[in-house]
């Protein structure tokens, strides 16, 4: 399969690749074959790319611990046999805990495992909490932690990776009341910044938009609740509903913007 037109980079095809040797080989073994940690963007190029696929026997999932992970990591398997359980997947829940009145960030915690030369891709998502923190790692990341990791930041710190996800993950929104003429994509940019329609289509043309996680350069196109949508220098958004029809005819929509 050739890289296709939204695979933007070096590193995306790369990626397209490595999934197109999964789904061969899941083709050929009927076994279940796993990718690393995957980011938002990267889950949604090996969603199309899955989808895409020309054999209906090779199904695929993303999962990373929890429903609402943003790192996931991509499962390929074949119908013949039952979805792999999400406990099989390569990776383990390590949870950290410590004393001390200065709350450990995810700064503290990448500075840590930096420090150990991981990769960004042996590492899921980690949630923070008060004296005590969870995140997913590969197990051999895992493995390493456990035995090299005692100190996070000032703080002596216990890592088990026995424990079930206890720490909820929190993500802060800004709410946005809007109404649109219609639900193109440079109407929508304009409402969520308080812009005009014509400076929404020159951030637009510039290529400062991103929705779903892939360039968007087409003003009309028409968005729907639940897409995604990022603008440089302005923040990451996402369209939580669509509403009723004002009385002048408009639309009426709420925005989540990420804190």
């Amino acid at each position: 399969m050739n890289c296709p037109a939204f695979a933007d980079n070096d590193q995306d095809k790369l990626l397209v690749a490595k999934i197109n040797d999964m789904l061969r080989k899941s083709q050929r073994s009927f076994s279940p074959s796993y990718s690393f940690f995957l980011d938002e963007r990267q889950c949604a190029l090996a969603e199309k790319i899955c989808t895409q696929f020309n054999n209906p026997q090779i199904l695929f999932r993303l999962w990373g611990g929890f429903a609402e992970a943003q790192r996931k990591m991509l499962c390929v398997f074949s119908d013949i046999y039952p979805e792999p359980d999400t406990n099989n997947y390569p990776f383990r829940c390590l949870s950290f805990s410590y004393k001390g009145e200065k709350m450990l960030s995810h700064r503290d915690f990448f500075g840590s495992l930096m420090a150990l030369r991981l990769k960004r891709e042996a590492i899921g998502d980690i949630i923070v909490e008060d004296n005590f923190s969870q995140l997913f790692a590969t197990d051999a990341a895992a493995q390493l932690i456990l035995s090299e990791i005692h100190k996070i930041g000032n703080h002596n710190v216990t890592v088990r990776d026995d424990l079930p996800l206890t720490a909820e993950a929190k993500q802060d929104f800004t709410v946005l009341d809007c109404t649109v003429c219609s639900m193109r994509t440079d109407c929508i940019i304009a409402s969520a910044l308080n812009l005009s329609r014509e400076k929404s289509a020159a951030l637009i043309h510039s290529g400062c938009v991103q929705v779903n996680f892939f360039s968007q350069s087409s003003v009309s196109c028409e968005m729907k609740t639940n897409d995604v949508f990022s603008v440089r220098g302005f923040g990451k958004f996402i369209i939580d509903s669509v509403g009723g029809i004002t009385k002048k005819g408009r639309i009426h929509i709420k925005i989540r913007k990420y804190i």
